[in-house]
């Protein structure tokens, strides 16, 4: 079908007019309480709601099927970010105006299906199931719709008012699919719309049908067999009120959903072992789970669905894609690849680059040069109270240490970090690291899942602690915490360490190799120490694409904005108690404490006072250390140990406290202080064995 926008719903179609709009014969998106449920519907008065009115729309989608472009385009910039309660899964929430309309627009994490395993799964459905929205926008990759389109089914079951977005169009057609958009909607009784979110393309007509349309549940039916079908009709009625329909619900709690159970058990006694009775009757009519009927079924009924439907044709262009998807998650080839990413895209750009030649300038040039000059005399003509001035200005001021090190050395450094992460991530490059890594993985415990986490940490540790959540189980999350706490660096560590030993490879190379055997060592005994088996994993691998500009601008200009709004605060805070702790004598002891262990590594005191830096924010602590070997004041292996040191030092303040927050004060206690000690005996082996074998890096 041609790419003009066009969708419909049942036999009624809606196509563009000469001015550009759609017809409004669909009259408005009803309210929560009168929701209908029977496929398209005019409002009362068969009109646009007032521009006063503010109607809720709910986005979810698997993962990788380009739901957060999809936002970005139907919200502009009216975006903030905020944890759904009681958890720290992060939801994007906009603001979409359209049609003298405005609509309010959260984006859910992804989602398989509306049997949930993930925290992330949980907390998508428990927001579906509150029905605190109007509409539901279920994002597809076009194509792989035969795969996503059971989702829709289940969505359409439950008796939510849905529209089926079919992104990522543009590489449908370059791999020869033909999706006939017309049938599809009319099979579905919904509204059916073709995007490309990255180009914008299909943006406007989606808008338009949000905006004129009342669309409605349509309890669409899918026949799971005489047996489940009898178990879920007696289990209706004893389900809790949600906004699903009984019997989807029921269906989650013959799946045995946790979520549900709860629910169940929240009705009494009686309801609950009723309900219970009826599940445990139906495991033992059956010799496969619950599960394993319910998605085949779903399944056949997408495939009828789409007979006819999707058409396709030969093409050749996808045979260079596959040749290097096989060299990317093949370990002969990727191994070598991943080594490149990381040396011309972190080592030379973001150690070289940024912490190279913009740090230079910045800190070296502009800083010393003008502005600590400049606050300094200030300071001094204006206050006269030593005290203040040193709060302010001076060696620990919040300007002159603070605003300096946040500014002029680690801005750049995470400035260039993003930058590169942002074209990986948009290059599909990261799911197929997942895949490379996951029999790595596998030995310590995680799964290729854990890659996430594990490269958010290389940007900020705090953020990677709370993206644990995602991970499926207590144990993979607990190893994730404690791998992060001792063997990930933050952006600022990985540049600053690249740009102190930009002229010492020997120095990379003994930091790289001692971290990754202290990462394998410790992942593989927490793994055999926490009770459990290794996960499964399963994963939505994007097809490879040239990075886009725009992609990338987008999310380097905002982790960028959240690195100034949340990091810059905390070097502020930092200064103010490293001045508290100067004023009253702490910060002295303290060192003075840190002075015993960093000798016995054969560190020069003032080492000390980088590690103590480092507790209030690692990229802190790496910038002392900066500070300290401009000085000249460390040799090649006093750089590797100091190096290695701070790398598997404490972590920063925020991750600690997230870590408290997420496993307990007990885990958070324990991992640091295994964390502490373990840090400097690894130091003083490597000292050791460098001064025994006589080698100077």
């Amino acid at each position: 079908m041609p790419f003009d926008g066009l969708a419909r719903c049942g036999d009624r179609r809606h196509r563009h007019g000469p001015g550009g709009k759609v017809s409004k014969l669909m009259g408005v998106l009803g309210s929560r309480k009168h929701r209908h449920r029977g496929g398209c519907h005019t409002g009362d008065d068969g009109g646009s709601v007032p521009e006063s009115s503010h109607r809720r729309i709910l986005m979810v989608g698997n993962p990788n099927v380009g739901k957060s472009a999809l936002f970005n385009r139907l919200t502009g910039s009216y975006v903030v970010v905020s944890n759904y309660p009681g958890t720290t899964v992060a939801l994007s929430r906009g603001r979409m105006r359209h049609g003298g309309q405005e609509f309010s627009v959260v984006d859910t994490p992804g989602m398989y299906s509306l049997f949930s395993i993930t925290e992330e799964e949980r907390v998508g459905r428990r927001m579906l199931m509150e029905g605190d929205h109007d509409l539901v926008l279920h994002v597809v990759d076009a194509k792989n719709l035969n795969r996503m389109l059971p989702f829709t089914l289940q969505l359409l079951q439950a008796g939510l008012p849905v529209i089926l977005v079919l992104n990522i169009m543009d590489e449908a057609e370059e791999a020869g699919l033909a999706i006939d958009v017309e049938t599809l909607s009319r099979r579905l009784g919904i509204p059916v719309v073709p995007t490309v979110s990255i180009s914008g393309k299909g943006i406007h007509p989606l808008k338009d049908i949000i905006a004129a349309g009342g669309w409605g549940g349509n309890g669409f039916h899918v026949d799971y067999g005489l047996t489940i079908e009898r178990a879920a009709r007696e289990l209706a009625p004893l389900m809790p009120e949600t906004a699903f329909t009984k019997r989807s619900t029921a269906l989650l709690a013959l799946q045995e959903d946790r979520d549900v159970l709860g629910m169940i058990s929240a009705k009494g006694s009686e309801t609950a072992q009723r309900a219970f009775s009826i599940i445990n009757a139906l495991k033992k009519d059956l010799d496969r789970p619950v599960n394993y009927y319910l998605t085949l079924n779903r399944q056949r009924r997408a495939d009828q669905l789409l007979e006819g439907v999707m058409t396709r044709r030969e093409v050749t262009t996808g045979d260079l894609r596959r040749t290097l998807d096989r060299f990317l998650i093949n370990p002969l080839t990727g191994v070598p690849i991943l080594a490149l990413v990381l040396y011309f895209g972190f080592y030379k750009f973001v150690g070289g680059f940024g912490a190279g030649t913009v740090v230079d300038f910045l800190e070296g040039h502009l800083f010393e040069d003008y502005f600590i000059p400049f606050v300094n005399g200030w300071t001094e003509r204006l206050i006269p109270w030593p005290a203040l001035q040193d709060l302010i200005a001076m060696d620990y001021g919040v300007v002159t240490l603070g605003v300096r090190y946040a500014v002029a050395i680690v801005m750049p450094i995470v400035g260039t970090f993003f930058l590169v992460f942002s074209v990986v991530e948009d290059s599909g490059y990261l799911p197929r690291l997942s895949l490379l890594i996951d029999k790595l993985f596998k030995r310590i415990g995680l799964s290729g899942r854990a890659v996430i986490p594990m490269t958010l940490g290389f940007g900020c540790g705090t953020m990677a602690t709370m993206v644990t959540r995602t991970l499926e189980s207590v144990r993979e999350r607990i190893i994730a915490t404690v791998l992060l706490a001792l063997a990930i660096p933050c952006s600022a560590q990985l540049g600053v360490i690249f740009a102190l030993a930009a002229q010492k490879p020997g120095v990379i190379v003994t930091w790289i190799g001692t971290v990754f055997i202290i990462f394998l060592a410790v992942g593989y005994l927490t793994a055999r120490i926490l009770p459990g088996g290794n996960p499964d994993f399963f994963i939505e691998i994007p097809p490879l694409r040239p990075p886009r500009l725009a992609n990338v601008w987008i999310k380097t200009s905002t982790r960028m904005r959240w690195y100034f709004m949340e990091i810059l605060p905390l070097f502020l805070l930092a200064s103010v108690l490293i001045w508290a702790g100067n004023l009253t004598g702490l910060f002295q002891a303290a060192l003075w404490a840190l002075g015993f262990p960093t000798r016995a590594i054969g560190l020069p005191d003032e080492a000390a006072q980088a590690f103590l830096f480092g507790f209030f924010r690692r990229d802190y602590g790496v910038a002392g250390l900066y500070d300290i070997q401009t000085t000249g004041a460390l040799t090649g292996n006093q750089l590797a140990v100091a190096t290695i040191t701070l790398t598997l030092f404490l972590p920063c303040v925020a991750q600690f406290l997230v870590m408290m927050k997420e496993r307990g004060w007990r885990v958070a206690l324990t991992v640091s202080t295994f964390v502490f000690p373990l840090a400097f005996a690894v130091g003083g082996m490597v000292n050791y064995l460098l001064n025994l074998l006589r080698i100077e890096l």
